[in-house]
């Protein structure tokens, strides 16, 4: 059995209207001051309104920072925590939107408590300072960010991605409201869903699984996989897509004490490259990355699936219309080898339960084409 550290820290709270509790849970954490991450997106659609009133209804003041965009960079970062720093007496963060939203509010925390840049805090526990409290607040059933003490940062020129991990930057509180997905558009409920999908697969065979993740995992798998195609068929249905926002978060607790692997890897490379949707990506390298693990690894996906894994995730794929195949993109055979090489410096796949390298990535990337 692998050993294993589990750090519970996080308060979730989680039903139908809870987003209406936010002033009260801020005031918990002591807040009078806070600065709500988001992206205009959610502003448009009236989540923002709701969350706003919630905390001034408890007289806590609030700034919104908007401009977050999918996969967010150092410019986001950087023009958040200048956006903070502006504010002036700041003492609570809170991140409202997808996984966009929640990395860029850790990495805002990251500079206006410890300064310096985010290439400053790549790794793990880099942060020296204290940092603020915060509250994450998915509006999506996908990355399962709100459970993770980890901000992925894209560097703006390179698009290289950085994992910057602390504790301190882990949520204080996580509200998990089902009624805020249902408003997603039906092309972000197939990618996040995916994605979470994907993450409950991966993070259950790395090789830092352990008792915990994998308890995780499976319960995350149980919820997405019984209750994906139905969000995609029946939007309206609540029950259904409570059991994604669970999902994604349980996915999202055993990605932080297991990690991920090789579907994650090469799909970095995808989505900074070629502009591909990072859902969409690891949707499409999941069934072959899976294919490829089960000489060492099948009895553990048999846990999740008791047939073929690989063909089950081909299914959900049909049901949401997600491409299955990267020729379907602007993508070129040539591209491969230069996807392999990126993709073999990318940190989840040394978790990966079987080694891979530029060679075994580059024959996943040629499975998949």
């Amino acid at each position: 059995m692998h050993s294993f550290d589990f750090q519970p820290t996080t308060r979730v709270v989680f039903g139908e209207e809870v987003l209406s509790k936010l002033g009260h849970l801020a005031k918990t954490l002591g807040a009078h001051f806070a600065l709500v991450v988001t992206d205009p997106g959610v502003a448009r659609v009236g989540i923002l309104e709701k969350a706003v009133h919630s905390l001034e209804q408890e007289s806590v003041s609030v700034a919104v920072f908007e401009h977050v965009e999918e996969n967010p960079t150092t410019r986001h970062v950087a023009n958040g925590a200048r956006f903070a720093k502006d504010f002036g007496q700041l003492d609570l963060i809170v991140a409202l939107g997808g996984g966009s939203a929640m990395d860029c509010a850790k990495g805002i925390n990251f500079i206006h408590t410890n300064g310096g840049e985010m290439e400053d805090y790549w790794g793990m526990d880099k942060a020296t300072k204290p940092m603020l409290p915060s509250i994450g607040i998915p509006t999506t059933a996908g990355t399962g960010s709100e459970a993770q003490s980890f901000a992925l940062i894209a560097q703006e020129n390179s698009h290289v991605k950085m994992a910057c991990g602390d504790k301190k930057a882990r949520f204080r509180t996580v509200i998990l409201d089902p009624l805020l997905p249902v408003s997603a558009p039906e092309e972000v409920k197939a990618s996040s869903g995916i994605d979470a999908i994907s993450h409950a697969v991966e993070s259950h065979v790395t090789t830092r699984r352990n008792p915990v993740s994998e308890l995780f995992s499976r319960e995350a798998w149980r919820l997405l996989e019984a209750s994906f195609e139905v969000t995609i068929t029946e939007p309206a249905n609540l029950e259904a897509q409570s059991r994604m926002l669970l999902g994604a978060h349980f996915a999202g607790i055993a990605i932080e004490n297991s990690m991920l692997g090789a579907a994650h890897a090469c799909a970095n490379p995808l989505t900074a490259k070629f502009g591909i949707t990072h859902g969409v990506a690891v949707g499409l390298m999941l069934p072959h990355v899976i294919d490829f693990n089960s000489k060492i690894v099948g009895e553990h996906y048999r846990e999740l699936f008791p047939s073929s894994l690989s063909e089950r995730i081909c299914k959900l794929k049909t049901t949401a219309q997600l491409p299955s195949m990267l020729r379907d993109f602007e993508i070129d055979e040539g591209d491969l080898p230069e996807l392999a090489k990126e993709a073999a410096n990318q940190w989840t796949g040394q978790f990966n339960p079987r080694p891979v390298g530029e060679t075994e990535l580059l024959q996943l990337y040629e499975s998949a084409y």
